[in-house]
This record gives C-alpha cells, sequence and structure tokens, in this order.
C-alpha cells in the first residue's frame, strides 16, 4: 500500500493559489452557482451537482469559438446517450490556432541530431499550405488522415489541416512494425497516409523503407502517400512506394493564405484513437471535436494552471495518446515543446538540458522515466536551473512513493507533482493535479472538474474507503462517440457500461485516501486475487522497485492447486543475482511495505520484460503466455520477443 503521509510534499503558496486559473474560475462559478465556492472540492462538488452550469461556463472561460446552441445537455443521465451541446458547432483546428504572430508555437528538438522551431504565424502558413494540399487530393468532411510520425512539427500541422476540413486524424509512431500499422489503420480505411524517410533513436539512424512497402501495399483505400524528410531522403524513400510524394511535392502549388475553418457540430468525430490491444485487435475508439476540446482545455487551463506564453513539455510518441493531449495546449497559448528520440540520449538528463534552454513550465512525462533517471544517480537541481518550471506531471503508470521522494528532494522542492491517470478511452485523465491543493506522498491530487469520480464495490456502491472499481458516476463530454465498425454500440457498451447500468467502470483498481486523493493499485483486470482477496500490482512493484538489485518487476496472479498464486518477475542490475538472500530480501521488502498477502509465493529472474510502445508492462500477455495461451496481438509490443521468456518456466510448475 501507497503509504500516504500525513505531512504534504508541497503546498501552494496563497499568492499562487490566488494567481490560478482555477481560483479566478471558481470565483465566476460562485457567481453563477449563487454561492461562494471555497476552495477545490466545492468548485468540484458544484461542476457535477450543476453539470450544464459547469461546461457552460468553461467555454466562456476558455475563450472557446464557435456557436454554443441553445442546449448544454441532452438525455443528460444516459451513458451512452447524453449528448453535451447537441446544437452546438465548432472546429477544433480554429480553437488551437487563434494566436498571431513571430512568437514561438512549437520547438522541436530531435536527440541532438534535428531541431526546429515555428512561429505561431510560419504554423498558420504550413497548415494552410497542407489544408488546400488535402482538399486538391480529395479529402472531405469523414475522411480519415492517418500517420506514422515521429513527434515533429508537421504531424501537428498535418492534424490541424486534417481538423480544419471537418476530416478525421489517427496517428501512431514510426517505430510500430508492419502488422500492429495495419491492425489498426487497416480498420478504419484511410484516404490519406502521411510517413517520414526514417528517424533516429539513440542516436542511430533507422531506416523504415522496408516496413513502409508492405503498409503502403495492403492500405487499400490509400490515395496518396506523403513522407516528410527527418533523414533527408523523402524523395528517394517516395519514389519507392505506391501512389507516394515527398512533403514538399505535395506542397507545390499551394500557396500559404488564410486557413479556412469548417464547423462542425460538436459531436463530430475528430481523432481515432486504439487501445494498446495485446488481448486481441486494437479497439478503435472514436473521439469528439467538442468533447475532446473542452476537456482538454479543462485540464491546460485549470488543473495545469497553463497560460499564455507557457512552454509545455511532454514526454510522448504519436502513438500515445500524451501526443493528443498536449497539442491542446496551443489552445491556450502555449509553446509546446516536441521531443523525439530517446530520452536517455545523448545523456540521461537530455530532457532536463531542454527544460533549462527553452526556459519549460510544465514538465510532462511518465513514471517510467522518473524511475529511470533516479536510478541513473542524476540530481538535476545541482546541475540544472530549471527556475522556470512550475509544474511536473507524470503517467503511464502508478508513480511510487519513493519516485514522489526523489523529484522533491533531487529535482525541485518548490514546484507541483501532478501524477494523473484516465487514457485513450477518453484522452483526458480523469484524476489528475489541480494548482488549489497540497501534493501528498503517493497520491493523485483529485478528480478532473465535471467529472463524478467515484470506486465502486462489487455491487456498484460507492467507497468512501477501501479500494474498488474507479467509475464515472455520470456524463461527461469527453466520453467517445464509439467505436469504429461496431454499428450497434455492442463493442462500447461491452467496453465500459456493462457491469453497472449507466456508469463508466474504467478498469483501474483505485482508492481514496483522508485528503481526497487517490491512489491507483494498477489495472484491475491485473488485479491479483489470492486467497479470494484483490490487491493491486502497483502496491508490490512500489517497494520492489525501491531495491538498487531490481531494474524493473512485473507481477502477475498464476492459477495453481485451485487458487491464484502471486508470481514475481525481476529484472536485475547486472551486478546482481536472484540468489536466496536476495530473495529474502524482496519478500520481507514486500510484507513490511505492503501486507504478508501481497508476498509473491515465486519470484523469477527474467532478462527482459514486455511493454507497450507507450512503456506501460504488459501483465495480462505474460498471463496468457505463462498459463499457455495464445496472445493475439503481439505488434502492440515494443519488445515482443520478451514473452518468450516467460513460456513454459521449469520454476512454475511446483
Amino acid at each position: 500500500m501507497s503509504s500516504s503521509s500525513d505531512a504534504p510534499l508541497w503546498t501552494p503558496s496563497p499568492e499562487r493559489v490566488a494567481e490560478s486559473a482555477m481560483a479566478r474560475f471558481a470565483v465566476e462559478a460562485g457567481a453563477r452557482a449563487g454561492r461562494q465556492l471555497d476552495g477545490f472540492r466545492a468548485l468540484h462538488a458544484w461542476s457535477i451537482e450543476d453539470r450544464e452550469g459547469f461546461w457552460d461556463l468553461l467555454w466562456d472561460f476558455c475563450g472557446v469559438v464557435g456557436e454554443k446552441g441553445g442546449t448544454v445537455l441532452e438525455n443528460g443521465d444516459a451513458m451512452p446517450g447524453a449528448r453535451f451541446f447537441p446544437h452546438g458547432h465548432l472546429n477544433f483546428a480554429e480553437n488551437l490556432l487563434k494566436r498571431t504572430g513571430p512568437g514561438d508555437a512549437l520547438v522541436f528538438k530531435g536527440e541532438d541530431k534535428a531541431s526546429a522551431r515555428v512561429s505561431w504565424d510560419e504554423l498558420r502558413a504550413l497548415v494552410s499550405r497542407i489544408q488546400r494540399a488535402l482538399e486538391a487530393a480529395g479529402v472531405r468532411e469523414g475522411d480519415r488522415v492517418a500517420a506514422m510520425m515521429p513527434n515533429r512539427p508537421e504531424t501537428i500541422a498535418f492534424m490541424l489541416a486534417t481538423a480544419s476540413l471537418g476530416a478525421i486524424w489517427s496517428s501512431c509512431s514510426p517505430d510500430f512494425g508492419e502488422r500492429g500499422v495495419l491492425d489498426r489503420f487497416g480498420q478504419i480505411e484511410p484516404k490519406i497516409f502521411v510517413t517520414v524517410d526514417g528517424y533516429w533513436y539513440a542516436g542511430k539512424r533507422i531506416e523504415i523503407l522496408s516496413k513502409l512497402k508492405p503498409i503502403t501495399e495492403q492500405l487499400g483505400t490509400v490515395e496518396r502517400t506523403v513522407v516528410v524528410p527527418y533523414l533527408g531522403a523523402a524523395a528517394e524513400v517516395a519514389s519507392e512506394l505506391k501512389n507516394a510524394v515527398s512533403l514538399d511535392a505535395f506542397l507545390k502549388g499551394h500557396e500559404p493564405g488564410p486557413v479556412m475553418y469548417r464547423r462542425m457540430p460538436f459531436g463530430a468525430p475528430l481523432y481515432v484513437m486504439f487501445s494498446s490491444g495485446t488481448t486481441g485487435v486494437p479497439k478503435c475508439i472514436i473521439h469528439s471535436a467538442g468533447g475532446t476540446l473542452l476537456q482538454q482545455l479543462k485540464e491546460h487551463v485549470l488543473h495545469s494552471d497553463v497560460r499564455e506564453d507557457d512552454r509545455v513539455f511532454y514526454f510522448t510518441t504519436c502513438g500515445w495518446m500524451m501526443w493528443n493531449w498536449l497539442v491542446a495546449g496551443l489552445g491556450a497559448g502555449a509553446t509546446l515543446l516536441l521531443y523525439d528520440g530517446s530520452p536517455f540520449h545523448p545523456t540521461p538528463a537530455v530532457l532536463f538540458d531542454f527544460a533549462d534552454e527553452e526556459k519549460m513550465t510544465f514538465f510532462g512525462t511518465s513514471a517510467k522515466w522518473i524511475d529511470g533517471v533516479k536510478k541513473q544517480g542524476l540530481v538535476p537541481r545541482e546541475t540544472h536551473d530549471l527556475s522556470s518550471v512550475r509544474a511536473m506531471a507524470s503517467t503511464g503508470s502508478p508513480l511510487a512513493d519513493s519516485s514522489f521522494d526523489w523529484v522533491y528532494e533531487a529535482v525541485k522542492s518548490d514546484m507541483q507533482l501532478a501524477s494523473i491517470s484516465g487514457g485513450t478511452d477518453i484522452v483526458s485523465c480523469f484524476v489528475l493535479g489541480n494548482p488549489m491543493e497540497p501534493v501528498f506522498r503517493g497520491e493523485i491530487q483529485g478528480p478532473g472538474l465535471g467529472l463524478a469520480v467515484a470506486t465502486l464495490d462489487d455491487d456498484g456502491k460507492p467507497l468512501a474507503r477501501g479500494k474498488g472499481e474507479l467509475s464515472c458516476v455520470r456524463a461527461f463530454p469527453a466520453m467517445p462517440i464509439g467505436f469504429w465498425n461496431d454499428p450497434d454500440g455492442e463493442k462500447y457498451r461491452a467496453a465500459y457500461f456493462e457491469r453497472f447500468p449507466n456508469v463508466w467502470v474504467h478498469g483501474d483498481f483505485a482508492e481514496w485516501t483522508a485528503h481526497g486523493g487517490l491512489i491507483i493499485h494498477g489495472r484491475s483486470d491485473a488485479t491479483l486475487n489470492p486467497g479470494g482477496v484483490r490487491i493491486g500490482t502497483a502496491e508490490i512493484y512500489a517497494q520492489v522497485e525501491k531495491m538498487e538489485e531490481v531494474v524493473e518487476a512485473l507481477c502477475i496472479g498464476q492459477d495453481y492447486d485451485g487458487d491464484v498464486r502471486v508470481v514475481l518477475f525481476v529484472r536485475l542490475a547486472e551486478s546482481a543475482s536472484l540468489d536466496e538472500p536476495l530473495v529474502k530480501t524482496i519478500k520481507s521488502k514486500i510484507r513490511e511495505g505492503a501486507s504478508p498477502r501481497h508476498v509473491p509465493a515465486k519470484i523469477v529472474a527474467v532478462t527482459d520484460i514486455p511493454r507497450t510502445k507507450s512503456g506501460k508492462i504488459v501483465e495480462l500477455a505474460v498471463r496468457e503466455v505463462v498459463h499457455g495461451r495464445p496472445v493475439k496481438n503481439k505488434e502492440a509490443l515494443a519488445n515482443p520477443e520478451a514473452l518468450e521468456l516467460f513460456a513454459d518456466l521449469e520454476e512454475l510448475k511446483a
């Protein structure tokens, strides 16, 4: 169990709270509510009791461009089925390109191999040229543009141009394999495919022509492939592919001009996102332009306190929803800092270097990266200035207590550390930081405004304490429109709404803390159930990953002798070996730090641990292999060969 202590690790000063957008918003909300809303909890309570008032005020407060229509919420008690702003119209790109001028819109760094700076005016000019070229290529409302791209400025420009036309954007990163790309984009039948001539990773030049050939040949609906230069070989790569042109050739004859915006219904599709898909072909999740815009602006402007001219960074690829989240920072008037490549190259401090060079204000990363730099022994507060950084965010997996401590001791003592959690399913967060309250060790600060977050027991009753299913009990705008190729909505309902009527069940195992924060104990489908007691895998990881001998761990429940036993796999540091004393130490750490029930029956050393391309370990896939069952979609994994290490293990037969 994450031992959140009663002493906060950080408390915002009264001045900082008063200066926050959330505090200003609370004053306006109080005027609408007819009562003073003191503090975050009062504001949150109002935001779910008066959802119409909250989302209507948010539209105004964030300066959303468009027409609201006369109704804020229709059929509001139905999940799915509720409709927000059912008569509203807007264009997503128009709301991200409100700023003009010579200031930085995007700053890009590709390891030590490439860099670029794009002003607001330059971004608009590029978007206008791509928009004209897409229109000339026949792209219309509802058509799909699919991109297999690095996190470069051109990727954002293509997304904005796609959205400006009312077309639908979908992306993955260029490290995906042939099957992984086809399993995703093959389902949504894109008209345009955008890719790159290769990329850099850990200082290595990675060419991808050999997989682009079969991909472009098998994406039968694609009428034009556009190859963006990164390695300087776009024309050569394009010449080898079916119906392909370089970016320069695609844009030829299309001069910059004003961007035209096709205003679409609030609920019109904007993005198709993909579940990580280790249990079958990925689900294609359709997100709306209006729901995505409002929810992500809320998280940037209110929860992350992003202001005009801030410099916002999130370490992400285009195959992770945090890329879609990051891009919305343009709508808050912020400069986006884009990094592509290995976050440890050319040195483990490269992201801290980037923070100082560009005066980063919001530093977004993952729990895995924080653990990685901590284990490298970095002490950035001694080597870097970081005075511009007001907040650091972490997601991808639960952030361990020891990582909270490390951030405040080794990085910076006076900044907000926001552990955040949500997912591709809502292209945003259910629980995250807020600038008005303290940060406690091991805890996510609280729920998102407008979201009726609850933890439910097995009967669907809300829990004030104890562990339950993370759920949302009232409809919200960022719910997907549905799934692709799911005409009657059956797959969509089965994914979130089948367990309890009119309740979104998210699939995380969580509990409230005494401070009103949350602790996520891992995915509920990966929850361990020894002796019928549910325990979260994250509680075990929090203990073992503190140990210098353990680089990484993965835990499953193995069906054994009529029960489930806990099996812990560990990847050890080079100097360590899994001898009897280390096994004893691991077990006692887990017993003392979590509970006797968490102690694994078996500890097995492995040389690698499989993970998705966004860095999440895949407990379910390993559980299938251990039980001799096939893993349906290995293409979702960054290192699928690691699964073989878990097959037919002698240690697990007794």
